[in-house]
């Protein structure tokens, strides 16, 4: 992986790919190998960027409190140093929540927007304490706990089970206690969804466990020229439970 120095962290990212530019944001506590089954379906038409956000794979981060808008900042930092101006930029769950506060504070730099298996809305306050007791925890007691629970939600296919089981083992503690905090603290995205002119597209897996499709369907509502893709017998990893489908939606974005 290549790395650059951003925001007092280096961000590790590789690229592939020739076309329009196009950022894969991975969802927490992965990596950018949640992509990698469905980019050599993509490089035809993409120039593609894909980071590991900061403290995932091989990206450091800080031990200060940081936000969704610093992880945005960090791919804004990541995109001028490849003299990228304008890219679309698609998130998955939790890098869904990083896509929009993107295209929050550089809409001037976004030619389209896709969230896989993600939403727009901010935690009530039972998800916020939730999370902030997941980061006590993985602070006094590691990352067991949190890889174990989340494990089963992902998919319901045992192969991708046990590749996002050892995904999740490779990051560092660090990674999920400022993801888990950032997560907590996001905003609503909701009044944002009004303002996206360019082309927006929505994947979702019909038996997603962690976010339900309803959240897919709401955003579909509130921008009525999206593009939805509802996967059927797809749970929280359709990038890898059903790669062609993913591919030919993100392709709306090219």
């Amino acid at each position: 992986m290549e790395k650059i120095k951003i925001n007092d962290i280096e961000l590790a990212y590789t690229r592939r790919g020739q076309g329009t530019p196009l950022v894969l944001l991975h969802g927490y506590p992965l990596d950018h190998h949640l992509w990698d089954d469905v980019a050599p379906l993509l490089e035809d038409a993409f120039d593609l960027i894909l980071p590991d956000l900061r403290g995932f794979g091989e990206s450091t981060t800080v031990d200060s409190p940081f936000t969704m808008d610093d992880y945005a900042s960090d791919i804004a930092g990541l995109l001028d140093q490849l003299e990228i101006q304008k890219a679309a930029i698609v998130g998955h769950s939790m890098g869904g929540y990083v896509a929009l506060a993107f295209a929050k504070l550089y809409p001037e730099r976004v030619s389209g927007l896709g969230l896989v298996s993600s939403q727009v809305l901010a935690d009530p306050p039972d998800r916020k304490e939730g999370r902030y007791k997941s980061a006590a925890d993985v602070s006094d007691k590691g990352i067991g706990g949190v890889v174990e629970t989340m494990t089963p939600k992902f998919t319901s296919d045992e192969r991708l089970q046990a590749f996002a089981r050892e995904t999740m083992e490779r990051q560092q503690p660090a990674a999920f206690i400022g993801a888990l905090k950032a997560m907590a603290e996001r905003m609503d995205s909701t009044p944002l969804l009004s303002s996206l002119k360019f082309p927006v597209v929505i994947i979702h897996g019909e038996a997603d466990a962690l976010i339900p499709i309803d959240r897919a369907r709401e955003v579909k509502n509130a921008v009525p020229h999206a593009h939805l893709v509802e996967v059927n017998g797809a749970g929280h990893m359709p990038m890898m439970e059903a790669k062609e489908e993913t591919a030919k939606a993100l392709k709306h974005l090219a």
